[in-house]
């Protein structure tokens, strides 16, 4: 698995990663040795983790490790969202590691963001000894059993001379077929215990066989439907980068002359600046988006779930279109949708396949006509564009903070979004002409992941300017890996939004609640607690203040020059800015509001 942070590499999903290596010999180990003799012939090279007593003998021989670097985080939580943020920015699997009860507790909410938004990641964990297992031993916890839910899969090692192949397996099942995180818990006496190392030459999983080369008979009758249509839209999803196939979706997309729409999770897999690209679709999409999916009557889904703040109500939702589905994960298929028709394969193998497949169509003379579909697009995204005013107070746009760090960044540069408001307007407002050029918590929606995602996305790919986009109720709940980027010479640069307030749950407030805001203002606008300027430099960064449009390129540019050390930049916004367009939830996406007090848009029809 080559590193090239433009574009991450993926093994192939027939492949074992070991399969391709020649055989170690024999070393007599402990099973702590053999974790991190593992670890360096699985190819990590990077680490993040806190020791504790449980995991503590794995740290002995880690230290004197000269192929994997440890990064020691400040909380495991910080140590989970840094490997998916370098598993995203690099291609590799990201690893992290926790001891025992607390420690792996900790990593629950990463496990649980990065099996949502399929991330490859391999968590290995302490357990206490396994004499005390099962009687509620100092520190002990069932991360196994509490973990099932959220891992692709999960394994207690039981034998020391297991954990090369048990390891092995783990990082071929993270990076294969639908990606997704796996947990090794291992009990201290395992890792304490003398043993053998000898890394496995092949991964044998029984009935583990994830599909990757679609069935040409669905493949075909999907061509057709593609040529015969008259209001196509091809729906993108975060499975077209997984897969790597971006390449091949402009290829389709040009063949066909047919829109596109990128999900949250696909920003960058087609290019905003592309003539058919007509945004992000949901429930802060645009509105030229979301009337493509709603007026259409064939949607072509590409590595798409149909979630829900994609679809809104599901029952009105694209009641028109028949739907073509193409996953790697069979479960995702119809699980939402019906699909008219079904693909199960890599999105890769789909697309190329798709392109054969239209393309004999369109030498047979089926060619659709989508001049009338394109006029009506055209239409209401020019009168419905994404756009803002600016507060009427005076005080600073956080749009316009986001559209000029996106503009002076430039194209090349990788932005870890927190969620909330500024994440919407990161998506919005930043154009992204390249992939893997946005990192952010799409299903489990995390506040904190920006920074330390932000620090495992710069050790991934360490050539890039790496900014972290945050709110300031998002960067109080992880700003502590900001030591870790000082000390460790992570030079990540976060803009912090700072409305003093939980912005996105203030707006429901503002819109569905009488402007009641019970529990929502932070003092950080105002009071300035803490002042986030005075925090940076606190922790070994730069810190810098903006309140002014005056000001905004400047100091964006005074970050950009600082490449030494990470930069932490306070931008004081208004704090009653909204993001529009929206569909509030539960209700269907023929009610997009394209501002406060405007009525639904297809409401009359």
């Amino acid at each position: 698995m080559t590193q090239t942070p433009t574009a991450p590499s993926r093994p192939s999903p027939t492949a074992s990663p070991a399969a391709a290596r020649p055989q170690p010999p024999v070393e007599h180990v402990t099973g702590a040795k053999s974790v991190v003799r593992s670890l360096e012939e699985a190819g990590a090279d990077i680490v993040f983790g806190i020791p504790g007593g449980a995991v503590l003998p794995v740290y002995d021989p880690l230290f004197d490790s000269k192929r994997v670097r440890h990064i020691l985080v400040r909380h495991e939580q910080g140590a989970g969202h840094a490997a998916t943020g370098y598993a995203q920015a690099s291609g590799k699997v990201g690893v992290c590691i926790a001891t025992s009860g607390p420690g792996a507790t900790n990593l629950v909410t990463p496990l649980a963001d990065a099996h949502m938004d399929s991330v490859p990641l391999v968590a290995i964990t302490g357990q206490v000894a396994r004499s005390l297992i099962g009687t509620d031993g100092f520190q002990e916890a069932d991360i196994c059993g509490i973990t099932m839910p959220i891992t692709k899969h999960n394994f207690m090692v039981t034998d020391a001379a297991e954990i090369p192949t048990v390891i092995a397996q783990a990082f071929y099942l993270a990076s294969s077929g639908r990606p997704g995180p796996v947990l090794v818990d291992i009990p201290k006496d395992i890792l304490q215990a003398e043993t053998v190392f000898k890394w496995p030459t092949e991964v044998h999983l029984p009935g583990y066989r994830p599909a990757s080369k679609p069935h040409s008979g669905q493949i075909n009758a999907a061509a057709k439907l593609i040529a015969a249509a008259r209001r196509p839209v091809y729906y993108v999803g975060g499975g077209v980068l997984k897969a790597h196939a971006t390449e091949q979706l402009k290829v389709l997309a040009e063949l066909t002359g047919i829109p596109v729409v990128t999900t949250l999770m696909a920003r960058g897999a087609f290019p905003d600046s592309h003539i058919q690209h007509l945004g992000m679709p949901g429930m802060h999409g645009t509105v030229a988006a979301v009337a493509a999916m709603q007026r259409s009557d064939l949607i072509v889904a590409l590595g798409a779930r149909f979630d829900d703040r994609v679809t809104g109500q599901l029952s009105s939702f694209a009641q028109g279109a028949k739907v073509i589905h193409a996953d790697i994960d069979p479960a995702e298929i119809g699980k939402n949708r019906h699909a008219d028709v079904p693909i199960v394969g890599d999105a890769k193998e789909v697309i190329s396949e798709l392109i054969a497949a239209v393309s004999i169509e369109q030498t047979n003379g089926v060619v659709a006509d989508l001049t009338a579909w394109w006029a009506e697009l055209d239409e209401i995204r020019e009168t419905f564009p994404l756009g803002y005013d600016w507060p009427a107070d005076g005080s600073l746009s956080p749009q316009y903070v986001i559209e000029r760090l996106g503009k002076i960044s430039g194209p090349d540069t990788i932005f870890a979004a927190g969620v909330g408001q500024h994440q919407m307007w990161a998506a919005q407002f930043i154009s992204y002409e390249k992939p893997y050029t946005w990192l952010n918590s799409g299903g489990l929606g995390t506040m904190g992941y920006a920074v330390p995602a932000a620090m495992g996305a710069k050790m991934g790919a360490p050539d890039k300017v790496v900014w972290a986009i945050d709110g300031d109720g998002c960067f109080q709940m992880t700003n502590q890996e900001l030591a870790t980027c000082a000390i460790e010479g992570i030079p990540i640069k976060v803009a912090i939004i700072n409305n003093g307030n939980l912005g996105m749950v203030r707006q429901w407030q503002t819109l569905f609640y009488g402007e009641r805001y019970s529990q929502t203002d932070l003092g950080t606008h105002k009071l300035r607690i803490p002042d986030f300027k005075m925090l940076a430099e606190a922790y070994g960064c730069v810190g810098l203040r903006c309140e002014s449009k005056e000001d905004v390129d400047r100091t964006i540019e005074a970050a950009m020059a600082i490449n030494d050390r990470p930069v932490v930049v306070d931008f004081t916004v208004g704090p009653d800015a909204q993001v529009w367009p929206m569909v509030a939830a539960g209700t269907g996406n023929d009610h997009i509001m394209a501002a406060r007090g405007i009525r639904p848009l297809f409401d009359e029809e």
